[in-house]
């Protein structure tokens, strides 16, 4: 292990910092609860009590409000905390949150994970409607963001393909007064520049209209730099057989730009409609050098020196409409309609220098359309229950156009250039909140949802998985005293992972350097799908103990339990393959059985004035999150669930000057490594990744802000890696093993920041 923070010691310090608190808040007076929040809030981000379900003509609550008002566990990110860091990227406000974890080095972005669970794991949500395929979270600017609201376990209306949790995304709104933010700037990493900004104007158009239009454009240009060591070693002798050291370095120049319109009717009686469109292009090129020292081995490396050069581009068109009226008796109906369509161009020239020279030439276009439609119908019933039905459709349409060539001649012919592929969701949910007594509410759903996905296979062939699921929810709150800011949260939940359309078609991937003989490996294996996958289901147990304070404070322990069955994961095996002429590595997703996932998550966040008299003004946040899981089929130890760490923890602070217009703050997040046995003979190792963020904030008059802010600071190198036993000829087991060392870098950031 490198160098950096101890893991134990950084768990330790977040879990001292969020004990102490509670400990010093215990005998704190309740404070009486505030006002209800606005129900009337276009996206869906979860169940909401009685009290919130009055329509007023107040704003929204605070987001500690809209938490502890909320029936189902949910957490809410508003501006004020989107803002606090001046993140460029949503994954580096996201990972600052309790359990979330983002996959890759340090500052290069990755797989959003919601306790460790990724891949399909965590339900992402934009505005309510799942993410278009192909779509980048980190590709969204967190200037058009509003707020974000995590769910930590499932409801009927937001859906239940969310073993790990729900992160809904909801991009900027219309307000009741004029708003103008202006935000350009650059920055530095590396030695590289970069640029960026931002427009986001809200008008009052009249008492009905309201019209946002938010834009932002950004520049950058970053490296790469990787080295990656191979051994094969005789298990029987000890003696190495082969040892070799990949060496990379990339550069990537890239651009993209985002809008986003927002136009909302507000009636007199409740009823309210907008449309969104939203579009968002993206560009840049990739110049790479590989190169191969080859110390061990009889053969010859599959090349010496490389070159590639890569040109891709993005674009992604959506239209999101909503429209709510009331129908009479209390019933109110919810229409709401999502389409878009994205394109994706990637075109990849290598050329390889050796003792087998090549030329590699790939290029791919892949274009997605989706269309969805649902209806929500919702009633205010006696004894304080409030019922809500509706029904989803939603359709996926996937063309691929792809060619690969090596010197010339064509590569996967049984395949075609031309890949199809559709998928068709819908879905049915029933749900009822109601509250019991002062003490107690409660919320029920039933959702069934089906699936089906289709495609273009070997040879012609149309693969097709049909899968449905029926998911029970149920969530409850109680309040020990209804004056009071203290309640427990339970909820008792099924939810489901469906296999994702690349699991399940599409042609294979083959490994860099097919068909040099011996380049394709155990653990640089081909990659294909399994049409014959079947979703994972999961049943569910979460408990909460939550404490708000006066000032917006909050202290919060949760408990999770996860029991998983049909449990995915690639497997890697050596298989006759029909695009090879000599059997190949191969990785491919199985079911493999049963499995289970629990975990204790903390978290305190509140202003040191609220727990200290004479205080200093100073903000704290903390969280941290362990994990444990294991998987039956796989012996021990270490026989987790892919890519799901021990722990992860957040330790935060701002300081405002009382003499100076200064704020200054920063965040240390810390995963600490960890290895996962996939199966018998195969293991994974993922070391430990520490992101140290710091902030300045000069506020020259209101509305007026300089920033500097640097994301990871004091960069550390990132370890990955595996190994692979297997038999190499008959009666000779070898072990390969494979690690690769990615440098991290710090980027500087300048900001101008205005608010008119």
């Amino acid at each position: 292990m490198t160098e950096g923070v101890p893991p134990r010691r950084a768990l330790a310090l977040g879990c001292a910092l969020l004990c102490a608190a509670i400990g010093a808040h215990a005998q704190t007076a309740a404070a009486p609860p505030a006002a209800a929040a606005s129900a009337a809030t276009p996206a869906r981000g979860g169940a909401s009590p009685p009290s919130q379900r009055i329509e007023i003509t107040g704003g929204r609550g605070s987001d500690s409000e809209q938490r502890r008002q909320s029936t189902a566990a949910k957490i809410v990110i508003g501006r004020e905390e989107i803002e606090r860091q001046g993140d460029s990227t949503l994954g580096e406000i996201l990972k600052r949150l309790p359990g979330v974890t983002i996959g890759g080095a340090p500052g290069r972005g990755g797989a959003i994970r919601f306790r460790g669970l990724g891949a399909g794991y965590t339900q992402i949500l934009l505005d309510g409607d799942r993410v278009p395929p192909g779509f980048s979270l980190d590709s969204l600017s967190p200037d058009q963001i509003e707020r974000i609201e995590i769910l930590r376990a499932p409801t009927a209306e937001t859906g239940a393909r969310a073993i790990g949790g729900t992160i809904n995304i909801i991009t900027r709104e219309g307000y009741t007064k004029k708003v103008n933010d202006i935000q350009f700037g650059t920055q530095l990493e590396s030695g590289r520049p970069g640029f960026g900004g931002g427009i986001t104007r809200n008008d009052k158009l009249n008492d009905n209209w309201t019209l946002n239009v938010s834009t932002s454009v950004r520049g950058s240009e970053q490296e790469y730099e990787s080295r990656t060591t191979t051994t094969d070693q005789d298990l029987a002798t000890g003696v190495v057989t082969r040892q070799a050291e990949e060496s990379n370095f990339a550069v990537e120049k890239k651009a993209n730009v985002h809008l986003g319109t927002r136009a909302q009717w507000q009636g007199a009686r409740g009823e309210m409609g907008f449309l969104a469109p939203f579009a968002t292009a993206s560009q840049g090129k990739i110049d790479r050098r590989s190169r191969i020292d080859q110390s061990v081995g009889v053969d010859p490396p599959a090349y010496d020196t490389a070159t590639s050069h890569t040109d891709w581009r993005y674009s992604m068109l959506r239209l999101l409409g909503q429209w709510r009226h009331m129908l009479g008796d209390g019933l109110r109906a919810e229409w709401r309609g999502n389409g878009g369509e994205s394109r994706s161009f990637n075109h990849t020239v290598r050329h390889e220098f050796g003792a087998v020279e090549a030329l590699v030439d790939d290029t791919a276009r892949i274009r997605d359309r989706s269309l969805s439609a649902g209806l929500k119908l919702s009633k205010l019933l006696d004894n304080d229950h409030s019922l809500v039905g509706g029904g989803e459709i939603e359709a996926v349409r996937r063309q691929e156009t792809r060619t690969s060539l090596r010197d010339g001649m064509p590569l996967l012919t049984d395949f075609g250039e031309n890949l199809q592929a559709a998928s068709t969701r819908g879905a049915l949910y029933l749900q009822d909140e109601w509250t019991i007594n002062p003490n107690w509410a409660a919320h029920a759903g039933l959702r069934w949802e089906g699936i089906t996905t289709r495609g273009t296979g070997e040879d012609g062939a149309t693969p097709s998985n049909r899968s449905s699921v029926w998911t029970p929810l149920l969530h409850a709150v109680w309040k020990p005293d209804p004056q009071s800011r203290n309640q427990l949260r339970m909820s008792l939940t099924r939810s489901y992972k469906a296999p994702y359309m690349g699991q399940l078609l599409g042609r294979p991937s083959l490994s860099n350097r097919f068909p040099v003989p011996g380049a394709n490996t155990p653990t640089s294996p081909d990659r294909a799908g399994n049409p014959d996958l079947k979703p994972e289901l999961a049943s569910g147990v979460d408990i909460a103990v939550e404490r708000y304070l006066a000032a917006g404070g909050v202290l919060s322990a949760n408990l999770f339990y996860r029991r998983l069955t049909n449990y995915m994961r690639n497997v890697t095996t050596l298989e006759t393959v029909s695009w090879a002429p000599v059997p190949r590595w191969v990785s491919r997703p199985q079911n493999i059985g049963d499995a289970i996932t629990q975990g204790l998550e903390l978290e305190a966040k509140f202003r040191l004035s609220e727990v200290m008299a004479d205080a200093p003004p100073l903000e704290l946040r903390s969280n941290l999150s362990v994990f444990r899981s294991r998987v039956k089929s796989v012996p021990g130890p270490d026989n987790r669930l892919d890519q799901q760490p021990d722990a992860t923890a957040n330790l935060g602070a701002d300081y405002r000057f009382r003499a100076l217009p200064l704020t200054v703050g920063g965040n240390l997040n810390v995963t600490p490594g960890y290895d996962t046995r996939i199966a018998d003979e195969q293991t994974a190792l993922v070391g430990l990744k520490r992101v140290f963020d710091v902030y300045a904030l000069w506020r020259f008059q209101p509305g007026v802000a300089l920033r500097l802010s640097a994301s990871n600071l004091a960069p550390r190198d990132y370890l990955t890696g595996g190994s692979l036993d297997f038999e190499a000829t008959p009666g000779v087991t070898t072990r390969e093993s494979s690690s690769t060392v990615a440098k991290s870098f710090t980027t500087w950031q300048l900001r101008l920041e205005l608010k008119l």
